[in-house]
């Protein structure tokens, strides 16, 4: 059927919590077997493990790594060659930062947030590619936000790792076409998640962000992994270098 995965092996990494949890159970319910990559919750990836499991069927594993890492990452991908021997799809989810004015910013805090929003994007698509290449192609999603075009309130580290994101979406697929592998990016508006309902202002936030959105919803991490899913799929086989937006309209008004 149109979009179907079936037989197909994704690595999601910081997939064990919000928008990577909903990815995964998305390609699972597609047909894929899933790999949930975590660093600081293990329970977390466990449980989306098993709810993949209880729920498509599919096989669910989860697997440690720091993206952040070039040798955390090494490790990550020596242990899926080992495993299984191949890989069709990465997600690139994983994310960090510090949400801090530019004033209040350290050389530390730009190396981590850009180590894992971006350079950890590049890593992991370099480590997947021959793993990709055994089965004929795959294909690269990485997951962005709106910061990377936007200047944002107190995300500038964030918002300049999402805009290196989509720089090295763009390479990569250029430079990765000829073996037959996809990358894009999808860009998400102000998502829904628990982490969001944590902060102080997010109630205010919610609120304001609805008010102004033309789908007069706010962006669950449902509708990011229907677009990243669809990414994944043949029907998206002439999609290259893209960051396709999923804000409910959001960014078109001024």
């Amino acid at each position: 059927m149109s979009g179907d995965l079936t037989g197909k092996l994704a690595l999601i990494t910081g997939g064990g919590r919000g928008i990577g949890r909903a990815i995964a159970l998305e390609l699972a319910r597609r047909g894929a077997d899933v790999l949930i990559n975590y660093v600081r919750h293990p329970d977390a990836a466990r449980d989306v493990a098993t709810e993949v499991q209880t729920s498509t069927g599919r096989v669910a594993e989860t697997l440690r790594a720091n993206v952040g890492d070039a040798a955390s990452v090494d490790k990550l991908f020596a242990d899926i060659q080992e495993r299984f021997g191949y890989l069709d799809i990465l997600v690139n989810n994983s994310a960090s930062g510090v949400n801090r004015p530019v004033t209040e910013l350290t050389p530390h805090h730009w190396d981590w947030t850009l180590n894992v929003n971006a350079r950890g994007a590049w890593l992991c698509a370099l480590r997947a590619l021959p793993l990709m290449k055994a089965r004929g192609g795959g294909a690269v999603v990485s997951i962005s936000s709106l910061g990377g075009s936007r200047v944002m309130h107190d995300y500038f580290l964030v918002g300049v790792s999402k805009a290196a994101l989509e720089a090295v979406t763009r390479y990569l697929a250029v430079e990765l076409a000829p073996h037959g592998v996809r990358v894009n990016a999808v860009s998400g508006g102000l998502v829904q998640t628990d982490a969001l309902k944590s902060f102080v202002w997010g109630p205010e936030v919610i609120e304001k962000t609805v008010a102004r959105t033309p789908a007069a919803r706010m962006v669950e991490p449902e509708d990011l992994a229907r677009v990243v899913a669809f990414l994944c799929t043949e029907d998206a086989s002439m999609i290259r270098g893209q960051t396709l937006v999923v804000d409910g309209g959001f960014s078109l008004l001024a």
